[in-house]
């Protein structure tokens, strides 16, 4: 029997690193308008800092000793998407070192904007091409273009880019208005997202606030007409959020929650940003119950993430098994759990399937005639990635 270790810590990991920073942020942000002490924000930074060190040596390690894992990932068309948050996640890192290190910041800021304009320009006008499937049309799609666009636009305004910060920010806005009618479309006419990937909507209340927090990031922190319109629409998000609340708790707790965690964080900063603009008013009433909220939910983030990692369920490294199909008939997998109606395997189809069943998430399988699938998770979801597919 062969065996073999791959690394199962997923790109899609980097979503803690963004809800963790981006309340420190807002701490750092609330020191200055309140009478609090800005090591609060500065720790919760740090602590991004640390994990998003870790998450990078793991994506490294992996990218060298498991290319394979990562080039599933990559070809993926649902996580392909979030590999992009290795970009933004060194990016909002480069925000967190400009009142420490500021040669530092723009190296990491230099580094995250070419990387994110290289992997959008590869993975999204690679969809042009027609072959993406409806199904994998998730908010998830919004963090290449979108996301990482209005990262940058704040990273240019923390180092004072302003005029490039428009450019990211104008880049991010349309690619947002452009996508968005399809993915709503998605959602309300395609069928009910599988279990997993439910989280994947958090994603949704993101775009908004960022957007808001980017424009008070270029325009010197005037909260304008612009500011509290995308600041409404990002409210109008967040009830849409806890209205579905219960349909996205049906699955136990796992790292993809913290797809919520950015919009939060945003949350947080933008209506701190609002409020403090006049001692009373709409937005000064908002600022201190979001503020708690926003808190709250990142607490328990932080709090049930770390539960899982003492339990061993967050890192694993798992040895892979080898199943031979002698027959070797013609097969094309894709994901289970996403595409139920695009499988064309022959009669051992269930015996394909049990196969993966009783293999843990990372370990490689060999159906023998050079067709390998890596199994993959990105928790709880277990996939099977194509890799090396060979057709009779």
């Amino acid at each position: 029997m062969q065996s073999d270790k791959v690394l199962n810590l997923p790109a899609g990991y980097f979503g803690i690193v963004l809800g963790t920073i981006g309340m420190g942020f807002a701490w750092r942000y609330a020191s200055q308008v309140w009478q609090v002490s800005h090591w609060l924000g500065d720790g919760l930074v740090i602590l991004a800092m640390i994990i998003w060190g870790l998450l990078t040596s793991a994506f490294i390690t992996r990218l060298i000793r498991f290319p394979h894992s990562v080039l599933a990932e990559v070809r993926h068309p649902v996580l392909s998407s979030f590999v992009s948050l290795f970009p933004a996640t060194t990016m909002l890192v480069a925000i967190g070192f400009v009142p420490w290190f500021r040669p530092l910041a723009v190296c990491l800021f230099s580094f995250g904007v070419v990387v994110q304009l290289t992997y959008a320009a590869w993975q999204t006008a690679g969809l042009w091409r027609g072959s993406h499937p409806e199904e994998a049309t998730t908010p998830g799609l919004y963090l290449p273009t979108v996301a990482n666009n209005f990262i940058s636009a704040m990273a240019c305004g923390a180092l004072g880019y302003t005029d490039a910060g428009l450019v990211f920010l104008g880049a991010g806005v349309f690619s947002w208005l452009s996508l968005e009618p399809v993915i709503l479309q998605r959602l309300r006419s395609s069928g009910e997202l599988p279990t997993a990937l439910r989280t994947s909507l958090g994603i949704q209340l993101a775009p908004a606030l960022v957007a808001c927090s980017a424009w008070l990031s270029v325009n010197g922190g005037e909260g304008d007409t612009l500011a509290k319109m995308l600041f409404g629409y990002g409210l109008l998000q967040l009830l849409f959020m806890l209205r579905l609340m219960p349909w996205y708790l049906s699955q136990p707790f796992n790292a993809s929650f913290w797809s919520f965690s950015f919009g939060v964080s945003a949350l947080a900063t933008t209506g701190l940003h609002l409020g403090s603009g006049s001692d009373n008013g709409f937005f000064h009433t908002l600022a201190v119950p979001l503020f708690i909220f926003t808190n709250f939910i990142i607490a328990i983030l932080l709090i049930r993430t770390f539960a899982l990692l003492m339990q061993g369920k967050i890192v694993n490294q798992n040895r892979a098994r080898r199943f031979n199909e002698s027959r070797g008939q013609r097969m094309i997998i894709r994901d289970e759990n996403y595409f139920t109606d695009k499988y064309e395997l022959t009669r051992t189809h269930s015996e394909v399937l049990e196969a993966v069943k009783v293999v843990k998430p990372g370990k490689t399988l060999d159906l023998g005639c050079g067709n390998v699938v890596t199994v993959f998770t990105w928790q709880p979801m277990v996939m099977m990635l194509t890799h090396g597919i060979k057709m009779p």
